[in-house]
């Protein structure tokens, strides 16, 4: 099957197995920043944003996205121009093995777009679902208090 797709801004035309999973679709198709963890929806690796909500991308057939934005962490910025959200988990420290960042980028992305100010409990809400095994979460919690001011100044 084929599918027109618009992934960080550009469309694209992808050929995949009726039953293939978006993850494996983006995975397959150069977009390995949309990492693959559990399989099951539960760790938040594969997170993208469909239409600006974040989503385990694991969870959804390819063929069912019609007409819906896809963004991956390398659609917010890259590593010449990066986003201040990516600045400020480099900064905080909230990058280890770097292997659920990505998720955690995009879910601090999706919060702060509706919350500019968030609390603790807000962001401990908003990234619940995505799971990191080394940094003990403090520095993530300094890593989107940093990125929401950084947002702030930027706008």
């Amino acid at each position: 099957m084929k599918k027109f797709f618009v992934i960080n801004g550009k469309e694209r035309e992808l050929e995949f197995e009726e039953d293939a999973l978006l993850l494996d679709l983006l995975r397959s198709s150069g977009y390995t920043e949309v990492h693959c963890g559990c399989k099951e929806g539960s760790c938040g690796c594969c997170t993208i944003l469909l239409d600006e909500v974040p989503v385990n991308s694991c969870q959804i057939l390819a063929a069912t996205v019609n007409n819906k934005k896809i963004t991956t962490v390398s659609g917010l910025g890259t590593i010449h121009s990066p986003h201040p959200i990516q600045e400020a988990f480099v900064e905080a420290g909230a990058v280890q093995c770097g292997f659920c960042t990505p998720g955690m980028v995009l879910a601090t992305y999706a919060l702060l777009e509706k919350n500019p100010s968030p609390s603790d409990e807000e962001i401990i809400h908003a990234l619940d679902g995505n799971y990191c095994r080394c940094t003990g979460y403090v520095k993530i919690l300094k890593a989107v208090h940093l990125a929401a001011k950084k947002v702030k100044n930027n706008v």
